[in-house]
């Protein structure tokens, strides 16, 4: 069971750390999200790409490193109820020794005060065995769209409110070019 047990610690250390390396790249994200604002207001729509790319990849890099969190929480789980099962396992052994002796000599109180010790016991390892399985149920994948720099270069480009002025797909000149002339007359 030691081994176990540095075995979870180790788990759960890993999981934090995960947690954290999510958060400083959500960090990170926010601050090149900034970078594509200046870079816009300033016109270099070229540096404004490259900090829209860099924003996507620290946005998925938390989502992976979140992902994996949950992963390593999972497993923390199985361990914690493995770890609980044995010390439950070792109790049960000497329960049932106690209620030998105790079955001998036929006092009810020891055998209602041992019975309450092992439903208490097997209680607490259902709350545990719950709390895997939620953990478990609540990972989740995630899909990332084809288009994503540039819709967060618009984002940014929108609450800087300037204008964007991108090369778009084919068939979707037409109805920007006369909104863009309509809104200039």
């Amino acid at each position: 069971l030691t081994c176990a047990a540095e075995h979870l610690f180790n788990l759960k250390f890993a999981a934090k750390e995960l947690n954290r390396n999510s958060k400083k790249c959500d960090k990170e994200e926010k601050a090149e999200k900034a970078k594509i604002k200046k870079a816009i207001q300033k016109g270099n729509m070229e540096v404004a790409r490259i900090h829209a790319e860099n924003a996507i990849r620290q946005k998925n890099q938390a989502i992976n490193f979140l992902r994996m969190s949950a992963r390593v929480d999972a497993v923390a789980a199985r361990v914690q109820t493995a770890v609980t099962m044995g010390k439950v396992t070792k109790s049960m052994a000497g329960v049932v020794k106690s209620m030998d002796a105790t079955l001998k000599s036929m006092n009810l109180e020891k055998i209602s005060a041992l019975m309450d010790k092992f439903e208490h016991q097997f209680e607490t390892l259902d709350v545990q065995t719950q709390q895997m399985e939620d953990t478990m149920s609540n990972t989740t994948t995630l899909t990332t769209p084809q288009n994503q720099v540039d819709v967060l270069l618009q984002e940014m480009a929108d609450e800087a409110g300037l204008d964007l002025n991108m090369e778009l797909p084919q068939g979707q000149t037409g109805s920007v070019g006369t909104s863009v002339a309509s809104a200039e007359q």
